[in-house]
């Protein structure tokens, strides 16, 4: 069992010979199979029985078990802000995934037929060993013989197909369920990055926080999401009110509020400052030349928070440059990856032999 020692940049060559690529977020877990594409894309969450250690429902359906269970059953996330912090959970919940996505016959007879089965798996930015060490951990107990790691901010540029192994510069930004990364990449190299603890449960507890102290509501956490998507983004004609219910603070009765959806937004940006001084901190340590090209180009956002509403328009506000939503924002990240395992990219200083 070896693991891939160093930074986060194996060559090219080396990842295409890896079956499986895989990120492991703190809001879904996604495999990428060799030859099938899209395997797995389910919420890295678990629900346990605490009497018998039992695992009762994985992904979806444990997801749907929040806050709606008995005391013997508690509802985990063995993955926070993409790093594994429980190793047996994380393998746990990944075994029955694949087992129910794949089929356990089809899962065995694929396991069976790589006689080394090699895992890529996306990494943080500036991810501690400890951390690395328990990614590698989970891959080894599903089997895996040789773990490799790339930088999550790298294949997420792969992933929105923005041109990483030229002399110019792209910019990034991957929002996440409970960090942010911000970079700038040349060359097929990382020039400047930098890493926020706030992504989309941040923004998430800013909206609970606005529902609690406006209007003394206590909003369920499953139904933030469905008010993001009913605010739709400033100036493109989403709705001036919408009705939102929740749990009155007082008497702990249903209650129905309407609510002004500006002041929602309002709430929403105030976590997000944090995500723009990011930004002016990667312009600020980035040479003159690349920041001039991200004058036509602009920032690329990615990541499962990407489609926040009025993200986009913040960050040009504040910025002055274009802001670009990549396609299927969720899922780059895992789809860049798996085009480093399939071949199907240049190569890239990432393989310094195949450049010259």
């Amino acid at each position: 069992m070896t693991v891939s020692p160093g930074p986060l940049a194996p060559t090219l060559e080396v990842l295409r010979r890896c079956t499986v690529a895989v990120d492991m977020g703190a809001a879904r877990t996604r495999v990428y199979l060799r030859g099938s594409g899209l395997v797995v894309d389910e919420p890295s969450v678990a629900a346990v029985d605490v009497r018998s250690g039992a695992l009762i429902a994985v992904g979806s359906r444990a997801e749907t078990m929040a806050g709606r269970t008995p005391a013997h059953i508690t509802v985990v996330r063995p993955v926070s802000a993409g790093v594994v912090v429980d190793v047996s959970m994380a393998q746990r919940m990944m075994r029955h995934v694949l087992g129910d996505k794949l089929g356990r016959r089809r899962l065995r007879m694929i396991l069976r037929g790589m006689p080394v089965l090699r895992a890529a798996v996306c990494m943080p930015h500036g991810s501690e060993p400890i951390a690395r060490r328990a990614a590698v951990e989970t891959m080894l107990g599903l089997g895996a013989r040789r773990v490799e790691m790339v930088d999550t901010l790298l294949a997420a540029a792969v992933g929105c197909g923005l041109p990483v192994e030229q002399p110019e510069a792209t910019m990034i930004v991957v929002c996440g369920a409970g960090t942010t990364h911000v970079a700038i990449l040349s060359l097929g190299a990382i020039v400047s990055a930098e890493t926020v603890p706030v992504g989309g449960d941040a923004i998430d507890r800013a909206v609970i926080d606005h529902m609690r102290n406006e209007h003394d509501l206590l909003l369920p956490g499953q139904s933030v999401r469905a008010l993001h998507r009913t605010l739709g983004a400033p100036g493109q004609g989403g709705a001036q009110t919408t009705e939102v219910q929740g749990r009155d603070v007082v008497s702990g009765l249903p209650r129905s509020v309407v609510v002004d959806t500006e002041g929602v937004r309002h709430a929403m940006h105030a976590p997000l400052t944090a995500v723009l001084d990011a930004i002016t901190h990667v312009l600020r340590h980035s040479p003159p030349d690349l920041v001039a090209d991200l004058a036509e180009r602009g920032i690329m956002l990615a990541g499962g928070s990407a489609h926040m509403p009025g993200l986009d328009l913040l960050l040009r506000d504040a910025m002055g440059i274009p802001v670009h939503t990549a396609p299927h924002p969720d899922t780059v990240a895992v789809r860049g990856l798996g085009a480093m395992i399939e071949g199907r990219i240049r190569a890239t200083p990432l393989d310094p032999l195949a450049a010259v």
